[in-house]
């Protein structure tokens, strides 16, 4: 089956769902890097959850969640574009590249001392001058203690920061990265406008419904399944699917303009130091190699667009 997202509305009541499978977009990610088993599953089970978030948004952009970690896992990126394309990367402390266990809890990989935190990130493609993104920032622990999963720290974020109820089910392996949300919506009507037909108990029910859900289950069976298993006697709506796909922006000209954005001086120490430059991308492996002929048309490229003629060639 294609990687693909599957929205879906009850009709009593205004709850709203999906459900995401990704295959192909994770393998992609996954041949990439090894990472340990701990990292793999985590950094899964948030690239669905970004997939899930991000098709809910109303705007032409990109979703960026991370978390930084105070533990093992120092990092976890999941950039989502509106038109659902993906990638993602974590890095983990060096000391512990070749020993971090199986065994290590959420907890104990990102917020070992209290100050893990998530950011997330909407950067719109259109911003106006001067625009910022919106950002988010809420830490890894509640007024409860240390949360515990990913999904857990989103519903506590979507809770706190967007006053919405909502409910994650995640789970990842070395196959699939799969997840459903569910998400209690403002006012009363549901599809269905009669008041008299709102099902005010539909929230806690279907919530029941998906907490009976395993991770197992999740990643066996197809979400067709699944939804039927789950929902089947509810009146839901489904839209038309969305398919996902990994998508890396990087390229050797957005090196070039980042290596521009250093400065010539700062590129030529490390041309004298390394004898080149080499620029590796987080997300899909891919090395970029600069030597000093490279700098040289780089930044002479640059000098001829600006009208500055490079030093050698002034006559006075």
């Amino acid at each position: 089956m294609d990687d693909q997202l599957q929205k879906f509305m009850f009709a009593a009541a205004p709850v709203r769902g999906e459900i995401v499978s990704l295959r192909n977009t994770w393998q992609e990610v996954l041949t990439r890097r090894q990472y340990p088993v701990a990292v793999r599953d985590i950094l899964g089970e948030m690239m669905a959850a970004c997939a899930l978030l991000s098709a809910n948004l109303k705007f032409d952009g990109t979703m960026i969640m991370q978390i930084f970690g105070d533990g093992p896992i120092k990092m976890l990126v999941v950039q989502c574009s509106s038109n659902l394309t993906m990638r993602a990367t974590a890095k983990i402390a060096s000391e512990f590249d070749e020993t971090l266990s199986d065994s290590l809890s959420f907890v104990e990989l990102l917020n070992a001392s209290g100050h893990g935190r998530c950011v997330i990130t909407l950067d719109p493609h259109d911003k106006l001058p001067g625009q910022q993104p919106y950002q988010g920032i809420v830490p890894l622990s509640s007024q409860d203690g240390p949360l515990q999963s990913i999904a857990a720290v989103l519903e506590h974020y979507m809770h706190h920061s967007e006053q919405l109820d909502t409910r994650l089910w995640l789970a990842a392996n070395t196959e699939r990265a799969v997840g459903m949300l569910l998400q209690k919506l403002p006012g009363d009507g549901g599809i269905i406008p009669h008041s008299g037909d709102h099902d005010a108990d539909t929230w806690e029910r279907v919530c029941v419904l998906g907490g009976t859900l395993s991770q197992k289950e999740l990643l066996q069976e197809e979400p067709q399944t699944l939804f039927r298993r789950l929902f089947w006697q509810e009146n839901v709506q489904h839209f038309a699917p969305t398919l996902t796909r990994f998508e890396c922006s990087c390229s050797r000209e957005r090196v070039g303009s980042m290596l521009k954005m250093l400065g010539h001086d700062e590129v030529e120490s490390v041309i004298a130091e390394q004898g080149r430059v080499e620029i590796h991308c987080e997300y899909c492996n891919q090395r970029y190699e600069f030597d000093p002929v490279d700098v040289a048309q780089l930044f002479a490229a640059t000098e001829v667009a600006s009208g500055v003629a490079p030093a050698t060639g002034q006559r006075h």
